[in-house]
Order: structure tokens, then sequence, then C-alpha cells
């Protein structure tokens, strides 16, 4: 059996990439909106596991790291970015969605349901604060109780 001409292919999804493209270019701005939020929660997660990981090294127990991955595009909403915390199989999700909210997703334990999840405005300022707050302690209570 045959498949199609390679220009043919090409011609098609270079179409296809024009179509899709022209689709997708109204939400640009509330990506990038969504992206600088996700970016600017991502920064200060960071600073907090940071020290997380020194004081539960000073106090004797440097193998409760936890993992935290880079922004990128949300592996279920293609106009939404996300970064997680991970230790071994526990997640917990950060969510900025592109039409101005964020979502807290977890902690659950991969392979299972996700969630809870909580959903606020990229301007909710200090609710979010809190809510952040709350979500990574018990995120680490979970991912390091045996």
């Amino acid at each position: 059996m045959r498949g199609p001409s390679e220009s043919a292919l090409v011609d098609r999804l270079t179409e296809k990439g024009r179509s899709l493209g022209a689709r997708e270019a109204e939400h640009r701005e509330g990506l990038a909106e969504a992206s600088a939020c996700a970016q600017a929660l991502h920064e200060q997660v960071a600073r907090a596991l940071d020290g997380f990981h020194q004081a539960a090294e000073a106090a004797g127990a440097p193998h409760l790291s936890v993992a935290l991955s880079e922004v990128r595009t949300d592996d279920k909403h293609l106009r939404s970015v996300e970064f997680d915390v991970t230790r071994g199989r526990y997640k917990a999700i950060v969510t900025a969605k592109s039409r101005g909210d964020v979502t807290l997703v977890g902690p659950f334990r991969i392979g299972k349901t996700e969630g809870p999840c909580l959903t606020f405005p990229f301007e909710a300022g200090a609710e979010l604060d809190e809510a952040l707050i709350v979500f990574l302690e018990k995120f680490v209570e979970e991912a390091a109780t045996p």
C-alpha cells in the first residue's frame, strides 16, 4: 500500500498549519497573560521549594526532595499553560488559562483521579497566595507520608 506523495503530505499539513494557526491566533494575548501569570507563580513556588529543601536537609531528611517542572503548554488544554510539583507518585499541578484564571489541581497520586481543584481569577491576589500556600503545604505533607 502506498501513502500520499511527500509533496501532497507537505502541502496538506502546511495548509492545516495555516488554518489552525489562524484559528488559534485570537488566543495569543490571553495565552501570553496566562504564561506570565504561570511564570510568576512558578518563581514563587521555586523559592518556596528551595526553602523547604534546605530546611528538610538541615533537619536530616534530604530525601524529601520535590521536583518542579518547567512551565509548558497544558497537557489537556491547548489554550493553557501549566507546571507541576512531584515527589514519587504524588503530583500537584498549577494551570493558568487564557480565559484569565488559575487552577490548583490536587495533590493526587499519579494514576488516580486528579483533584480536588480550586480556581481563582488572575487578579485574586492575596486569596490566590493563601490558597497556594495551603496547596503546597498539603502536597508536601501527603508526598512525604509513608
